[in-house]
């Protein structure tokens, strides 16, 4: 137990850190979120303190309350959070390579499977819902990346759904921010050992991530690029 306990204390600390540094973050982008959330927080708990006195239970309605506050303060916070981090990393080289790296488990993403030299790039997810080309830069160039790719591939895995997204803020493009819902909206056809298959036989191709690195550029503090090679969520 005595050991258990300093290992629980470390863990706080370093939530309380990381909480510490989203707000920071969000800050920077948000200059309203300190009194939005104390907006929030008040407002939940002021309403639920009212009615208390008005059915004769303060006392009660106002612990509710309070939980209820601290709840609804952290859900706008993260949303608000969410968006903050977004917003600055829109029209960063690499950013789609992010979300990726993000995505959830179940996914094997490999950033810069295909780049040209005006570093527009296309990255690979693998899922249950097939392979999702994922490009970022010039829409008319990435166009003929995506094809390139396509046509590569199709020697290999023809029989696994492809699907291919530009990330932008254009006609037929999809937001930085809307990336991974999109990705998550596609219908799952593969099973498990389907997907490890898909994997071992892309493995073949191999990717730019080994001799080419991914176009550089700052991104904001408190956010990870991926690093080379495929990873497993």
């Amino acid at each position: 137990m005595a050991r258990k306990e300093p290992a629980a204390n470390a863990a706080n600390t370093g939530r309380l850190k990381q909480i510490a540094l989203t707000y920071k973050m969000t800050r920077r982008a948000d200059s309203k979120i300190g009194l939005v959330l104390a907006a929030v927080g008040i407002g939940t708990l002021g309403v639920f303190l009212a009615f208390g006195f008005w059915i004769g239970h303060p006392v009660y309605l106002g612990i509710l309350g309070l939980l209820l506050a601290f709840l609804a303060t952290a859900i706008v916070f993260g949303r608000r959070a969410e968006r903050a981090a977004f917003g600055q990393m829109e029209g960063q080289p690499g950013a789609a390579a992010a979300v990726l790296d993000n995505i959830g488990r179940g996914w094997t993403t490999t950033p810069a499977v295909a780049m040209n030299r005006s570093q527009d790039v296309v990255h690979r997810a693998v899922g249950k819902a097939g392979i999702v080309l994922v490009a970022e830069g010039n829409p008319n160039r990435v166009k003929s990346l995506l094809a390139a790719e396509k046509k590569k591939m199709a020697r290999i895995v023809a029989d696994v759904p492809v699907h291919d997204l530009i990330v932008g803020t254009g006609e037929e493009q999809v937001p930085l921010k809307k990336v991974r819902t999109t990705m998550l909206k596609y219908p799952r056809v593969l099973t498990g050992p389907q997907v490890t298959a898909t994997n071992d036989r892309l493995r073949a191709l191999g990717d730019l991530m080994s001799n080419m690195p991914l176009p550089k550029g700052p991104m904001p503090k408190g956010m990870r690029m991926p690093k080379g090679g495929p990873k497993m969520r």
